[in-house]
């Protein structure tokens, strides 16, 4: 009797891992760390106001803001493009982060204010004599980062517990988040809840007890935007890359044949939102200072649904689309609201129909076309 044969895999290949970037998306990640790091601060501190090449305080807040929005449009791209959940309450953890960031530089206020009291001014004029007790830490910058990154976290995974857990999906899901931000905007507009009421809180004097009017904190907070959105994009690169990102992706495609296979959407979707959440926060937090207010505006149904459009215009499932995105839909309505601004909300519209009927890969997609007809 012949022996079995065992097979022998001595020499099999496994392919190998893909790298993290190209060659050429290293380069650009370079350059774009570069142009945040040197050549706009260079622009902005060294060349004077009436030079060719300043770059003005005002386009320094405008690139730091968009730079927030392009965090907030990577964080939808991860729960949107790559697992398939169409939120439309990102907007209540964006500003959960300003909030968070917004009451410790209203502390830092200190005795400055109108009403020269150690007590925020809206305090003291609803003639409240204590602090609430959720602003205990407040005066802390440590407690208050830990409650940029824990609140948004902790708000997504309670909704998001029960949400997975009842297998809410597609347009119910998205009904419900959107209920959520619309709920938690009603509640910030209360004067009693301690939030400003809605006036929110605004007349930002310090950071860690350094002016914030100042050129060189206007670019300090522009340099750490810019490195945050560059770290959370190697960072959302990296998690779509890994195992967890191919079951996301399976989620996303085929979720009854992911449960069959073994794996539990539940705890994938639910990590996931909670990620995507804190990214929002931390866009939030960093958004509060640059843009010098923060109110319960913030939380509207509308702005959720922008979110969404930056995605979609970029095109899904992409990371750098997102980002691209946030540049072009905000690039542009910074020019339409000072040119048109009656016509903003209208051009706003007929771009989120145009890229879903004609671009429905968005402007990656389409570069990624026309590439392919010109290489053939």
């Amino acid at each position: 009797m012949k022996a079995p044969i065992t097979p022998h895999f001595s020499g099999a290949m496994l392919p190998a891992k893909a790298p993290l970037l190209t060659r050429t998306g290293w380069s650009a990640f370079v350059i774009a760390l570069i142009v945040v790091c040197a050549v706009a601060p260079l622009l902005n501190l060294w060349v004077p106001e009436g030079g060719a090449f300043h770059l003005s305080t005002y386009a320094v807040a405008l690139l730091g803001k968009i730079m927030c929005y392009a965090m907030v449009a990577l964080a939808m791209d991860l729960i949107w493009g790559y697992t398939g959940i169409l939120s439309l309450g990102h907007g209540v953890f964006f500003a959960l982060g300003g909030y968070a960031m917004g009451m410790y530089l209203m502390r830092q206020i200190g005795s400055d204010g109108n009403y020269k009291s150690a007590l925020p001014d809206f305090m003291v004029f609803l003639d409240w004599k204590t602090l609430p007790w959720h602003w205990t830490f407040s005066d802390s910058f440590f407690a208050t980062l830990v409650l940029i990154v824990g609140v948004p976290a902790l708000v997504a995974f309670v909704f998001g517990y029960f949400a997975f857990r009842s297998r809410i999906k597609g347009v119910y899901f998205s009904i419900i988040t959107q209920a959520m931000t619309f709920a938690a905007m009603l509640l910030f507009f209360r004067n009693e809840t301690g939030f400003g009421g809605n006036n929110g809180f605004t007349d930002f004097k310090r950071i860690l007890s350094i002016p914030i009017a100042t050129p060189s904190m206007r670019m300090l907070l522009f340099v750490i935007t810019g490195l945050t959105l560059l770290g959370f994009f190697l960072f959302a690169k990296w998690l779509v890359s890994s195992k967890f990102g191919r079951v996301l992706q399976a989620i996303r495609d085929a979720e009854t044949r992911v449960m069959f296979s073994g794996y539990n959407p539940v705890g994938y979707k639910l990590a996931i939102w909670v990620i995507s959440a804190v990214m929002c926060g931390v866009a939030g937090a960093l958004y509060v200072p640059q843009v010098g207010i923060i109110n319960p505006g913030e939380m509207s149904p509308a702005n959720s649904i922008e979110m969404a459009i930056w995605v979609a215009v970029g095109g899904r499932a992409s990371l750098v689309g997102p980002i691209a995105g946030a540049f072009i839909v905000n690039g542009a309505k910074s020019w339409l609201t000072v040119a048109y601004p009656e016509y903003w909300l209208y051009f706003l519209g007929l771009l989120f129909i145009a890229m879903t009927l004609f671009l429905p890969q968005g402007v990656v997609g389409l570069a990624k076309n026309l590439r392919k007809g010109n290489a053939e």
